[in-house]
């Protein structure tokens, strides 16, 4: 056994089947299943349990991959070592943002850090869905959610507010809903799934209520129905960093100002993979965004 058969193994089950792992050892699928084989016919071990959608270690394979992980996290470490030993930072991040959160706050962030850092290559997607870390090969997401899936290391960053607002031009026109029943009945922007039904829940001290509702326009990119509630086109619900900003001049209003409203989540989180090695770079970005982050959410928003 060697090096190159322990990080063929470790990429195998990080990734949870073989397509993926293929592509990040940058060869075929065939030839990762081939040197697969070939490493359990060498150890006289089953190593890995294979079924129609993902593969999973055995006890043997698990010991293996623990392993491997740790001499590749060491190999990792060392080249770190070499590079700050007179290069400074350096090193490549991939990070997902929200992105509504990512162009209104994580923006500006990201530029101060760069500047810090400007040798630390910084890959950038926005992106609302929960991806597949590995799969996508993103080592950092911030995401808004209820709870964190348990296969992610999750870092909390901070609370956040969901408003139901409208512009004022619509408000003039049209009125605000006084009752949660009322958002059946209006056009909601907001955002959704195609053909899915969505549920507004509501806290009022130990009372909850909830609402289906069924938006006329929703979009993943949150800036742009900023700009729909803006045009008077509907009741928004959205988060409290898109809007805020509006309802502090005067240019949205809110309705039900007295309720805490869970549509997506209310938590912000920062999640990255448990098996993967921390690289110099991603330690400091996280750490730098957490700073930011949490002096950022713990504001209290207007009207809240």
């Amino acid at each position: 056994m060697n090096l190159n058969s322990l990080t063929l193994l470790v990429e195998i089950i990080d990734a949870g089947n073989l397509s993926l792992a293929a592509r990040k050892l940058k060869m075929s699928r065939a030839n990762v299943s081939y040197h697969l084989k070939q490493l359990e016919q060498s150890t006289g071990v089953q190593l890995v349990r294979r079924t129609t959608r993902k593969i999973e270690a055995t006890e043997v394979g698990m010991r293996l991959y623990q392993h491997g992980r740790r001499i590749l996290d060491e190999l990792q470490a060392a080249q770190e070592t070499l590079f700050e030993l007179g290069q400074g930072f350096q090193g490549r991040v991939r990070l997902s943002v929200p992105s509504g959160f990512g162009e209104s706050i994580t923006a500006d962030w990201l530029i101060e850090f760069k500047r810090l850092y400007p040798d630390i290559v910084l890959e950038i997607t926005f992106e609302n869905r929960i991806e597949d870390l590995l799969g996508d090969e993103i080592d950092i997401a911030i995401r808004v959610m209820s709870e964190p899936p348990q296969s992610l290391v999750a870092r909390e960053l901070g609370p956040v507010t969901f408003f139901v607002c409208a512009a004022r031009s619509y408000v003039e026109q049209h009125g605000m809903p006084k009752r949660l029943e009322q958002l059946r009945s209006v056009p909601v922007i907001t955002s959704g799934v195609v053909g899915r039904q969505l549920r507004l829940a509501a806290y009022q001290g130990e009372k909850r209520y909830e609402v289906m509702l069924e938006p006329t326009l929703f979009s993943e990119h949150f800036p742009f129905l900023r700009r729909a509630i803006l045009a008077g086109l509907g009741v928004g619900i959205v988060p409290d960093y898109i809007i805020k900003e509006d309802i502090k001049t005067g240019e949205v209003i809110t309705a039900f100002d007295n309720l805490r409203l869970s549509i997506f989540g209310t938590t912000m989180f920062m999640l990255y993979t448990p098996n993967r090695y921390q690289t110099r770079a991603s330690r400091t970005l996280i750490d730098f965004i957490l700073e930011r982050a949490r002096a950022v959410l713990a504001t209290p928003s207007p009207n809240k």
